[in-house]
């Protein structure tokens, strides 16, 4: 199989806030826009991939995804998240394994871990050359 392209889709209960916390709080980069009211989605950039947020379910129907978003800075990610309303699951800390994770979560209850790859953490090393 030759996948050309991916996306992560989520379905959300509550479409309009969905979108605009993707949109204005974590403030992700549009790559395009479709349909209308109800009908309506959003494709946003996700580093090197992307997530569209359109669709919907039922609100008894919890959301399973979880979105791993690697930024700069993790500490001062989740505190402006926070200063934003944005529920903090858990602050950032250094995991065993040597990322540093915060965890938070969307209006609509989708888990996402914020991660900063430390400058000496494996990830950034070729290990090719090992």
């Amino acid at each position: 199989m030759e996948i050309l392209s991916s996306r992560v889709l989520l379905r959300p209960v509550d479409l309009a806030g969905t979108q605009a916390f993707y949109r204005d709080v974590l403030k992700l980069a549009v790559a395009r826009e479709f349909g209308t009211g109800q009908h309506s989605g959003v494709v946003f950039f996700l580093g090197n991939g992307q997530l569209e947020v359109a669709g919907s379910r039922e609100a008894d129907t919890p959301s399973t995804l979880m979105l791993w978003l690697q930024v700069r800075d993790v500490h001062t990610e989740v505190q402006r998240l926070a200063q934003h309303g944005v529920e903090v699951l858990r602050e950032a800390r250094t995991e065993p394994w040597g990322l540093i994770e915060g965890w938070i979560k969307d209006p609509d209850g989708t888990r996402i871990v914020l991660v900063q790859v430390p400058e000496d953490h494996p990830i950034r090393r070729d290990q090719r050359d090992l």
